[in-house]
């Protein structure tokens, strides 16, 4: 597989107006990930699935996190190429705030396997995926109205939570 600096430089070299930073990671696991710019995400990982020495044709995994001191949401797609045998390619997608600008596009069009799990994190971190085939709450009913999952998640009392 190539490295992460490599697949950046190809990203911007396919098109100098896309955006994707390097984000570092200093736990043990040590696996860096590319930050990408929403707007042109569903572009970019069109171009991580298709182009031919990176093939990155499965999502295996994504997940949420609510980052509250800095104030934003991310998911995170964990990418391999099944057809080329690397991966993981980390690849993170970061909300304007905690709040009010919490859209972020969906990669469902680009990989089916993230349609579950973008719902999941819709429904417990509240991240709405524009342009997500079926985007309704999978684990909590519809009426609820928070998202357990966020770090100043406040859980209700027992009789007040009851669907």
């Amino acid at each position: 597989m190539q490295s992460l600096e490599q697949i950046k430089d190809r990203i911007n070299s396919a098109h100098p107006g896309w955006q994707a930073e390097i984000v570092p990671n200093a736990s043990p696991a040590n696996q860096a990930s590319l930050l990408l710019c929403p707007r042109q995400a569903v572009e970019i990982a069109r171009f991580l699935r298709d182009d031919p020495e990176l093939r990155f044709d499965y999502a295996s995994n994504v997940t949420g996190v609510d980052w509250l001191k800095p104030g934003f949401l991310e998911a995170i797609y964990h990418l391999y190429s099944m057809a080329l045998g690397h991966g993981p390619l980390i690849i993170r997608l970061r909300t304007g705030n905690r709040t009010d600008n919490v859209i972020l596009p969906s990669l469902t069009p680009v990989w089916r396997s993230c349609e579950l799990q973008e719902r999941e994190i819709f429904d417990l971190f509240g991240i709405q995926f524009e342009g997500h085939p079926d985007l309704r709450r999978i684990l909590m009913w519809d009426e609820y109205v928070d998202h357990p999952m966020r770090k100043d998640y406040v859980p209700a009392d027992s009789g007040e939570a009851k669907p």
